[in-house]
């Protein structure tokens, strides 16, 4: 007999939800964590605390009210970093003491320690004391997640070159950032600082970012950003980073320099594997720590070990890898479940807020598939008015020929929460007529989809049946125009 049913590594977002799964179904389930505390990167240094942060930086400066009361506008004249650890340590408390009683309540089992494994149903636990324990498992799920990628030629110090991790518990605001890396996390950082009049500087080394976001939103998105103070460097490779005195300086191969008083390195994240001694087990990893799954199930090349989260890759969010948990926990302990919904969204807490489902329009081209476009912009709308809202727009992708919606991109306040709309009717198949027929409250964000709606419906050919009624109706007046001219004879 094994000493469990199912043992999970790590304790984020995909670990919690095979856990607690596993314990509803009266399971015999253990979580491990390396950290005295768990939720994983999302709680601590990730998904929580960034937006956490991102909160208080638009409450504390008053950036939603500046088109009203004029870009000087401040809730708090002098914002220091204590003033947004504050919030973010009291938040992050929370969050751990209600995984903990989530645990408690559905009977998980907890160990704090570094697990690697020593065969195909053994796993050895140190402890920081120094203590050892092996234990044994009928299953194994990995969701260790990912840890920042600190190359060789970054000077990171932890008090002005930082990454991400580090960069929540800096020890003040600077008066100016670089941020190297222009994926989610360096662009949500970067917008961040920006609007704490940070002077923010972003470097890409690529020509673009951002590519699985539609081509148009971005062009928006980068409009806002710069409008706002991001002075966005798009094709720049980093030559030469250098610590000097109080500044750091960044040389670029174009030739260009910039200075700056911090510098947040963001570039990319490794998958947490090399202490899992996965050569035990026979599973290995692509040269970003990743592990390969069965995306139906997240089962590994080993059947009875499944990797689910951020270790296994794109999408690489706590959303998804709720979900991708909780599947492989079902599948592990052979017991049905519902499977995950194709359509899913995808949310980016910059500022401005970025969110889509489904696909872009540059898919769509390249599937060659017939569409038409729907475009509504915040300011049309009196929410919008009522809340100061000077950008943002919703983008409606529609198919002429079964004329279902295929995707939603949005930009702009409330982004991340109106897309929850197109997520529903997507997976419904629904189409462009619902947003015609149906009323939404007003005066509400959400009205843009019934623009949006009606503004690519009014483009859009009219239905064979449309057409059919509309000649039926025709020929009916046709008809009693008739009878009339004959009775007026008679």
């Amino acid at each position: 007999m094994s000493d469990y049913d199912l043992i999970v590594i790590g304790s984020g977002p995909a670990g919690r939800a095979a856990a607690i799964q596993a314990g509803k179904l009266k399971r015999k389930v253990l979580v491990i964590d390396r950290k005295d505390r768990f939720g994983g990167v999302s709680v601590h240094t990730g998904t929580i605390p960034s937006k956490t942060l991102r909160e208080t930086v638009l409450n504390l400066s008053g950036y939603r009210e500046r088109s009203f009361y004029g870009r000087s506008y401040r809730v708090k004249d002098e914002i220091k970093a204590d003033d947004l650890k504050a919030r973010l340590h009291m938040t992050l408390d929370y969050e751990v003491d209600v995984l903990e009683h989530q645990f408690n309540r559905n009977h998980v089992d907890t160990l704090n320690g570094v697990a690697k494994f020593l065969g195909p149903k053994e796993i050895e636990v140190a402890t920081e004391g120094g203590e050892t324990t092996v234990l044994t498992g009928d299953n194994f799920l990995i969701s260790t997640g990912t840890k920042t990628y600190r190359p060789d030629n970054v000077p990171f110090n932890g008090v002005n070159v930082l990454d991400s991790d580090e960069f929540l518990e800096m020890a003040r605001i600077p008066r100016s950032l670089v941020v190297v890396g222009a994926g989610v996390i360096g662009v949500e950082y970067a917008t961040m600082f920006s609007a704490l009049d940070v002077k923010v500087t972003l470097i890409e080394p690529r020509d673009s970012f951002l590519d699985f976001i539609d081509s148009t939103l971005i062009q928006d998105f980068t409009h806002q950003i710069r409008e706002n103070g991001v002075d966005l460097r798009l094709g720049s490779a980093i030559e030469k980073i250098e610590e000097n005195g109080d500044m750091v300086e960044v040389s670029l191969e174009n030739g260009r320099h910039v200075r700056a008083e911090m510098l947040l390195f963001a570039a990319g994240r490794m998958g947490a594997t090399e202490r899992l001694n996965l050569d035990a087990v026979g599973l290995e990893t692509d040269h970003r720590g990743r592990i390969t799954v069965d995306r139906k199930n997240y089962q590994t090349a080993v059947p009875h070990i499944y990797a689910a989260g951020d270790v296994i890759g794109h999408p690489s969010l706590a959303s998804t890898s709720m979900q991708q948990g909780r599947v492989a926990a079902c599948h592990a302990l052979e017991t049905p479940t519902l499977p995950e919904s194709p359509w899913f969204p995808y949310g980016i807490y910059s500022v401005p807020e970025i969110s889509t489902c489904g696909m872009s329009e540059e898919e769509l081209q390249e599937r060659g598939i017939a569409y038409e476009v729907g475009v509504a912009r915040f300011r049309e709308t009196s929410r919008g008015h009522i809340m100061g809202l000077e950008h943002g727009m919703l983008k409606m992708l529609l198919s002429l020929k079964t004329r279902r919606l295929l995707g939603v991109q949005i930009v702009g306040e409330g982004a991340t929460e109106l897309i929850h709309i197109a997520q529903a009717v997507l997976n419904l198949k629904g189409t462009v007529d619902y947003f015609v027929e149906n009323t939404f409250n007003y005066p509400t964000l959400a009205e843009a989809y019934r623009i949006a709606g009606l503004d690519a419906f009014n483009r859009m050919p009219i239905p064979e049946e449309f057409k059919a009624k509309r000649q039926e109706r025709e020929a009916e007046k046709k008809a009693t125009r008739a009878k009339m001219k004959a009775e007026a004879k008679k």
